[in-house]
């Protein structure tokens, strides 16, 4: 009897399929599709006006500058103190429960509301400068645009705040995947806990910080809300000049162009870290 189409593994696959292949191309294939068309075509076909119009934009190498800086110097703090408090966490303190809700409180408050309670902090008449001129100290203008050390501090500081509890929550959740075995095993043997932590611990824990790693590095490339809340125009970054090319300008074709950026910030970071963090110990045994 001939098996009817459709009816064997192959085609019981595609039906499971199916459902997600049409989610990925309506929320991500498709605007992918309609992006890069407002971006490169004009009336009269491909053209690269849009591109030459983005990089002609003053603000557009410093946004990018500015970017690529919070991204290098936040995302290594963010894992830092996550890893840390991951750390403790695993070492069940007292409260360790309380502790671990308290620390991802963060993790519900909007981007717009975390940038402006800290503006509340660092504003000329803010908390900061109360506190320092309780105890005798002069205020200080840490989000003038004529102090952009301070200003990118203060954005440092919000950003840490906002988003290390997301990392952690994947640091945990990896961490509690991992047999304490091998670390009373390693023990035994004399390691200290420094070489335990380098040579047990992390190269497990691996696959979640990959994760995290790209996760929190696209999200990263996404920060707009906190910036404009504490700084307005005075620290550009690269979603905050889509935002204007769209909203203020009316121009949605260069406002696409520096989508594409992003896009490619994204891409070209998740393959480093996918080649990076592989595991070469499986590669070698395969």
């Amino acid at each position: 009897m001939r098996r009817r189409s459709g009816s064997g593994p192959g085609g019981t696959v595609a039906v499971l399929l199916a459902p997600s292949t049409l989610f990925m191309l309506a929320l991500f294939i498709w605007p992918l599709v309609v992006g890069v068309g407002q971006a490169v075509y004009g009336s009269h076909g491909f053209t690269l006006a849009n591109l030459h119009k983005m990089t002609g934009d003053p603000q557009f190498w410093p946004s990018l500058r500015n970017t690529i800086v919070l991204i290098a110097v936040v995302i290594p703090f963010q894992f830092a103190f996550a890893i840390a408090m991951a750390l403790l966490l695993r070492a069940r303190p007292r409260f360790a429960q309380l502790w671990f809700y308290t620390w991802v409180i963060p993790l519900a408050i909007s981007d717009l509301a975390a940038g402006l309670v800290w503006l509340s902090v660092f504003t000329d008449r803010g908390y900061l400068n109360s506190i320092l001129n309780d105890v005798g100290l002069p205020g200080y203008s840490w989000l003038s645009y004529q102090h952009p050390v301070t200003v990118f501090v203060c954005i440092l500081v919000a950003e840490v705040w906002r988003a290390t509890s997301l990392v952690l929550v994947i640091v945990v959740s990896g961490m509690q995947g991992i047999p304490r075995d091998y670390e009373e095993a390693a023990e035994v043997f004399g390691a200290t806990y420094w070489q335990r932590l380098r040579h047990v611990l992390l190269p497990q824990l691996r696959p979640s910080l990959q994760v995290a790693l790209i996760l929190r590095t696209i999200l990263a490339l996404q920060t707009f809300a906190v910036a404009q809340a504490l700084t307005g125009q005075n620290f550009t970054l690269l979603v905050g000049q889509t935002y204007q090319w769209y909203a203020t300008l009316q121009n949605p074709e260069v406002a696409a162009s520096f989508a594409l950026v992003v896009l490619a910030l994204a891409l070209v970071t998740s393959v480093v870290y996918l080649r990076t963090m592989r595991d070469r110990t499986q590669e070698g045994g395969r």
